[in-house]
């Protein structure tokens, strides 16, 4: 462990460096990353990863080689110019261990302006919180990566474990960013990804499925819609069948550690719909787009096969409604951070010393590329990031002070699990 004096050399480079910190936060929220669309804030963060003197790696994802693997999410959009950016820090002598900081640059879109109080990506600070699409999930979190890490060497240490520092695309869609970068080669003894998780330790979450159910019905003129078949009623009636398998896993809940407390874990969300062609003609077509959560332990072959027979089944009642599911995204299972590794134990201690509190756990009903590394690499993955409020909503904001102290914790961390040695 390091010493109190190099702890608090640390502490005080973080607050020395706030200011710029905040200040490349802000830049980087006003780079609208949204998917497809994130060149420009890698193009930010790859100058300043080259900037600090790490040896650079960008590269372009390749659906035909991550199709092969069993964690890859269907891409329904052309990955050109679509890149994950890693910059490696490798010490003079490799004595310590290594380490990922891991975050994904890639948001959700905005939603409609006029709801926002202000533009998603002017991204000001008012009254100890910094807005903007993406502030909080998760830019915040990329920055202070970098920032804890630039701490660390001005309290005039070097780390003597290799760091990676991976800013990759995919994750709110198919989680293909992070499974790119394993398959690339990186692998470290720990991961740390600042997710905005209420200063807190994720425990456990779902896996997640995305696919678009296509309901097909018998367009007819709106004088005779009782000889024709309307695919948009029809919909309602296969969403409704969807939600009795919601309600059945959420019932089982119980058979699942660290699920079992949780009211609702198991949550099945419609997020669009179309459908008809013409208000005077019964429609003959209707998509409703679907993410549904798995949880940890279920596969996602098996949870795809069940909500596909829910669906089949559906063909064969006394008023047939042909409902076919189509894989869009996300094809990922949970995972579980199972207590008591090194890494974690660490992260309790340099949490313990910044907060002076202990680090609380929890799981999320929430999708994490977390499982990447636990179940693909064998490697403990901290999901660790600070406070913030309205994400994928309006006016997302993510405190200041949380920022601060989440980025020293992680210092503080990077000394320790990594090593140093005194700068000459």
């Amino acid at each position: 462990m390091i010493t109190e004096e190099q702890s608090r050399r640390i502490l005080d480079a973080v607050d020395a460096a706030f200011d710029s910190q905040l200040a490349f936060t802000q830049e980087l929220v006003r780079h609208p990353s949204l998917r497809t669309h994130e060149g420009s804030a890698q193009d930010l963060l790859h100058a300043a990863m080259a900037q600090r003197g790490l040896e650079m790696d960008r590269w372009e994802l390749d659906p035909g080689e991550l199709s092969a693997h069993q964690g890859f999410g269907p891409v329904t959009v052309s990955y050109e110019g679509v890149t994950n950016v890693v910059g490696t820090y490798r010490p003079a002598a490799e004595e310590g261990r290594s380490l990922i900081l891991n975050g994904h640059v890639d948001v959700v879109p905005e939603g409609p302006y006029d709801a926002w109080s202000r533009s998603p990506w002017d991204a000001p600070i008012i009254d100890g919180w910094l807005y903007g699409r993406g502030a909080g999930d998760m830019k915040a979190g990329l920055t202070a990566n970098l920032f804890a890490f630039d701490a660390v060497r001005t309290a005039g240490l070097e780390p003597a474990g290799r760091i990676h520092f991976q800013s990759v695309v995919e994750e709110e869609c198919t989680g293909n960013g992070s499974l790119a970068a394993l398959l690339r080669g990186y692998r470290a003894d720990a991961v740390i990804i600042p997710e905005p998780e209420e200063d807190m330790l994720v425990r456990a979450n779902v896996g997640v499925l995305w696919f678009k159910v296509r309901v097909t019905g018998n367009p007819t003129h709106p004088r005779e819609m009782g000889s024709g078949f309307n695919a948009i009623d029809a919909a309602y009636t296969a969403m409704t069948a969807l939600r009795e398998i919601e309600e059945k896993w959420n019932a089982d809940r119980g058979s699942h550690p660290y699920f079992e407390k949780l009211e609702h874990p198991i949550n099945f969300n419609f997020g669009g719909i179309s459908g008809g062609d013409w208000p005077s003609s019964v429609p003959a077509w209707c998509e409703f787009d679907v993410r549904a959560a798995i949880y940890p332990g279920i596969s996602a072959d098996s949870a795809w096969a069940e909500l596909e027979e829910c669906l089949a089944g559906l063909s064969r009642g006394p008023e047939p409604i042909h409902a076919v599911p189509t894989r869009t995204g996300f094809y990922s299972e949970g995972y579980v951070l199972e207590p008591g590794s090194d890494a974690e134990n660490l992260l309790e201690q340099t949490h313990r010393r910044v907060f002076d509190g202990d680090l609380a756990s929890f799981t999320t009903p929430g999708y994490l590329d977390g499982r990447v590394f636990a179940l693909y690499a064998d490697t403990p993955a901290l999901v660790y990031g600070p406070v913030s409020e309205a994400i994928h909503g309006f006016d997302e904001r993510v405190s200041v002070e949380s920022v601060r102290r989440i980025t020293k914790s992680i210092a503080l961390f990077i000394a320790n699990w990594c090593g140093v040695k005194e700068r000459s």
